[in-house]
């Protein structure tokens, strides 16, 4: 008969022998991405405070498309696909991520928006972030299962840092590659390198954006029937931005096969549009607008102009990411619904910043962490029912074309279980 005190202790030493490896393997990866964050995030704001300044340099985005169009033509071919070649990598390991992917992507953004594309910034977070990580795979001999782990914590670790919100990242980081399921066997190595990244871009003195704590309403059947009605427009608009992003992307690949040209071409449109509008705020983040959209009303068609510069932005092949974006969106369409829905705005404001990313992205959890990180706990409520939602009817579309779908959203699409999004 086995001594229960015996093998206590010696799944108590197993444990702390996989707490300890993991600690010391996620504090590299935070350190590394927490470092790599904070000077893209210092950079970032200085490209973007020079053009705001010099609003003339968007005529020359179309040069700055043909830059980023060759580099990734000649020398990045393997990592173009960013964000969804980490996920093929979770779903199917194959090889060491280059580690050449996090200075073309950082040199790729900051030139989209030093100037004027319509981007974010958490692609490039997360892809630095991850390839950083996957360079740790050598130096530990990690196994192939262990490589995936520290895959998803790199990811978490990128998310975490970019935007201030350790436990939204850690959860984006297992929830991003396979929809309706979670890798329980990821946690402690998201949470880690989420935590420590988050820590090390505040260590070196970089902040973020603080945006008003909101007061929800006394919870009510009106109250949580327009949110679920916020809801449904939210995921429509996620479902909208996925649409317009690959509509784009199809028509410049059949109009211009030589892909350094594409991102010219999208200069081109994009400048021009820019001058017909005769204002910079729908390009570069957008944060300045996000803001307002907390304290005033803002004109109702904001947020489909953000789709479309941004879809031409990135469709073309400059680089960044979708999240911020869609946070001007979803901030811009909640400022519009106040309109039509009892809430008060800076809540529809705030619902609508996460329930547009968690119908776009389908990580309806992380939005939801997110959404009490950034506004306070009171408003968990209405923000988790407008992201439940959104992801509901967002359907099987997702800025990731790589996610796989893990359990469907409805039975009705039960036989898209263990398919890529690229492939329904």
């Amino acid at each position: 008969m086995k001594n229960p005190i015996a093998t206590f202790s010696n799944q108590n030493r197993a444990q702390l022998l996989f707490l300890a490896r993991w600690l010391a393997i996620c504090g590299i990866v935070g350190t590394l991405a927490g470092t790599a964050s904070a000077g893209f995030l210092l950079a970032l704001d200085w490209v973007t405070n020079w053009r705001e300044a010099h609003p003339w340099v968007i005529w020359l985005l179309p040069v700055a498309g043909l830059l980023v169009g060759l580099l990734y033509h000649y020398w990045g071919r393997d990592v173009e696909a960013g964000n969804n070649l980490i996920l093929d990598e979770i779903h199917a390991p194959q090889a060491t991520i280059p580690l050449r992917m996090a200075p073309l992507v950082l040199l790729g953004t900051l030139l989209t928006h030093l100037f004027g594309g319509s981007a974010g910034r958490e692609g490039t977070a997360v892809q630095i972030g991850a390839s950083l990580a996957d360079q740790v795979t050598q130096v530990f001999r990690l196994r192939p299962r262990d490589r995936t782990l520290l895959l998803i914590a790199g990811i978490s670790a990128g998310f975490a840092s970019v935007f201030g919100t350790p436990l939204a990242g850690a959860v984006f980081g297992l929830e991003v590659f396979l929809i309706g399921r979670l890798r329980y066997d990821a946690i402690l190595p998201s949470f880690l390198a989420a935590i420590c990244a988050d820590y090390v871009t505040r260590a070196w003195g970089v902040g973020h954006t603080l945006y008003p704590q909101l007061v929800a309403p006394a919870v009510s059947i009106p109250g949580l029937l327009s949110a679920a009605g916020a809801g449904i427009a939210f995921g429509l608009a996620g479902r909208l931005f996925v649409g317009s992003l690959h509509t784009v992307t199809r028509l410049y690949q059949r109009l211009i096969h030589w892909p350094p040209l594409r991102p010219v071409v999208g200069g081109v449109a994009i400048a021009l549009l820019v001058g017909a509008l005769g204002t910079t705020r729908y390009i570069g983040l957008g944060i300045p607008v996000i803001v307002q959209a907390f304290t005033e009303p803002l004109p109702a068609y904001d947020f489909a102009l953000k789709i479309l510069l941004t879809a031409l932005t990135l469709g073309a092949g400059f680089k960044g990411g979708e999240v911020t974006p869609l946070f001007f969106i979803g901030a811009t369409l909640g400022n519009a619904l106040t309109l039509l829905l009892p809430l008060p705005l800076p809540l529809l404001t705030g619902m609508g910043f996460v329930a547009v990313f968690a119908g776009a992205a389908n990580t309806p959890l992380a939005c939801m962490l997110m959404a009490m990180e950034l506004f306070g706990s009171s408003c968990g409520l209405y923000a988790g029912l407008a992201c439940v939602v959104s992801y509901l009817f967002s359907g099987h579309y997702g800025i990731y074309g790589a996610q796989m779908v893990g359990q469907s959203k409805h039975g009705l699409w039960r036989r898209q279980q263990g398919r890529r999004l690229r492939e329904l």
